[in-house]
């Protein structure tokens, strides 16, 4: 087991966790070095018998005159009938277990230009892992296909490749880099593939700083990141990761900027009935729908809830999930209860539907918040009641008005005080008002992932989403 640190909600925790084990096997044919295999650690002696049928050397059993497997010291000593070629001309596959190598570089050309006392930011590592997925139109289109960009600190994305074989989209970017004159020193990558050997070798040859991925990192290549300084992460999705090396350099201090005093509330109570799906449950940014919004509400407040009537479809959000309590009344109920629930005297309410939420219109509205009244900001359409501050004080005004049957949210404003931020000064932090806008039907969500949707490989294309979560 290895001890590493778990990313989540703000904060770093210390957990144990095994990690793939990567084996190099060197491949001694007839007394000479052909080869080295990089590979898992089981039944290697099938996998150099195999290596060397599909490459022509042998056909059948009787072609062995030895097939002798080293672990202890990673060495394959095989003799065959026949000879091998004078000279071998090796290719280098895009395979991600059966490519060839001669050599694992593990330090940096200049190790002392490595700065390992930088520090990055959580939300910079998630805005390029977004614009990883953004970019990544052949996977979707084709699958199979593995992504890599670099980006800097604040998490803009510079260049991008993609292509059969994890390393070599990194080959493709160290490439462009060099043909460009762009200095990658102390930039950020992020890949769609395991991280590998050649992986963080590669990355430590051209100055990468922090390396983060969807998926997992080898024992070696934790190693190599630790000899390097680099910064390493696995796991890169929803709102959370795990470092592998350098947790000591991930930035926390946004987790101090939270605002206090207010709750964030997210409202998932809608029928999708013009989506003809659980709109919060398709695949957008690397995860489900509602995981962009909750990731996002997290990042702004110390608690987060849900209010939704089926709970069991949201199990995997790291959040209170709370009812309404008067079912089939819309919004204003779910209004209500989020209100009701919340340890905090005021809540920022936003629909599960609404994917452009700024985070700084965000923080200024809840930064007004008055627990005896709403807080409402206006866009070009009118008043928004589901981008909104509400204070506790406003629960019996509220309750009145479900118990006499009144589901409008505007309707009980004239109770309570009322407090409406006009457009002008809304511009001043959205002057596109785009942070009103919502996903409601299919062609809606076709053009917002145009350029956003998710690497779709493991949910399926859209219409199967769809398809799928009609159940739900």
């Amino acid at each position: 087991m290895e001890k590493i640190f778990r990313y989540q909600q703000g904060r770093l925790e210390p957990t144990d966790t095994s990690i793939v084990r990567e084996f190099p096997l060197k491949l001694i044919v007839n007394d000479r070095e052909i080869a080295t295999l990089i590979a898992s650690p089981h039944n290697l002696r099938f996998l150099v018998a195999g290596f060397l049928r599909l490459q022509g050397f042998v056909d059948t059993v009787s072609d062995f005159h030895m097939l002798s497997v080293c672990e202890d010291f990673g060495i394959a000593n095989v003799r065959i009938k026949g000879e091998l070629p004078d000279q071998l001309r090796p290719v280098l596959t895009s395979g991600c277990g059966t490519g060839v190598t001669f050599t694992l570089e593990t330090r940096t050309p200049n190790p002392e230009d490595q700065d390992r006392t930088r520090i990055f930011r959580p939300d910079a590592v998630f805005r390029l892992m977004e614009g990883l997925a953004c970019q990544a139109e052949g996977y979707r289109n084709h699958g199979g296909i593995h992504s890599a960009a670099v980006g800097n600190a604040e998490g803009d994305l510079l260049l991008f490749a993609e292509d059969l074989g994890r390393h070599n989209t990194l080959d493709r970017i160290a490439g462009e880099a060099l043909l460009g004159s762009m200095d990658l020193t102390g930039s950020l990558l992020v890949t769609s593939g395991r991280v590998s050997t050649e992986m963080a070798a590669k990355a430590a040859r051209i100055g990468i700083s922090l390396i983060a991925s969807r998926t997992s990192p080898t024992d070696m290549a934790v190693k190599i990141c630790r000899e390097a300084g680099i910064v390493l992460i696995g796991y890169a999705r929803g709102g959370k990761f795990s470092v592998y090396n350098g947790a000591e350099r991930i930035d926390l201090t946004a987790a101090e900027r939270k605002i206090k005093g207010v709750s964030g509330v997210i409202l998932a109570g809608g029928k999708s009935s013009r989506m003809g799906s659980n709109k919060a449950l398709l695949p957008y940014k690397g995860g489900r729908f509602i995981e962009a919004i909750h990731r996002q509400l997290s990042e702004i407040f110390e608690e987060v809830l849900l209010v939704t009537n089926n709970p069991e479809q949201y199990e995997f959000l790291p959040c209170r999930k709370v009812a309404d309590l008067f079912p089939g009344a819309g919004a204003l109920a779910g209004i209500h209860s989020g209100l009701y629930h919340s340890a905090n005297p005021a809540i920022f309410a936003v629909a599960c539907d609404m994917p452009y939420l700024n985070n700084e219109l965000v923080r200024h509205l809840a930064g007004r918040a008055d627990a005896g009244s709403v807080l409402i900001p206006e866009g070009p359409a009118g008043l928004e009641p589901l981008h909104a501050v509400y204070g506790k004080g406003c629960l019996a005004a509220i309750e009145e008005t479900l118990i006499h049957g009144e589901k409008r949210i505007l309707s009980f404003f004239d109770r309570v005080k009322t407090i409406k931020i006009n457009t002008e000064q809304i511009a001043g932090f959205d002057p596109s008002f785009a942070s009103f806008s919502n996903i409601n039907t299919p062609e809606e969500y076709f053009r917002l992932r145009g350029c956003e949707r998710e690497n779709v490989a493991s949910d399926g294309v859209f219409e199967d989403a769809l398809t799928s979560n009609q159940k739900d």
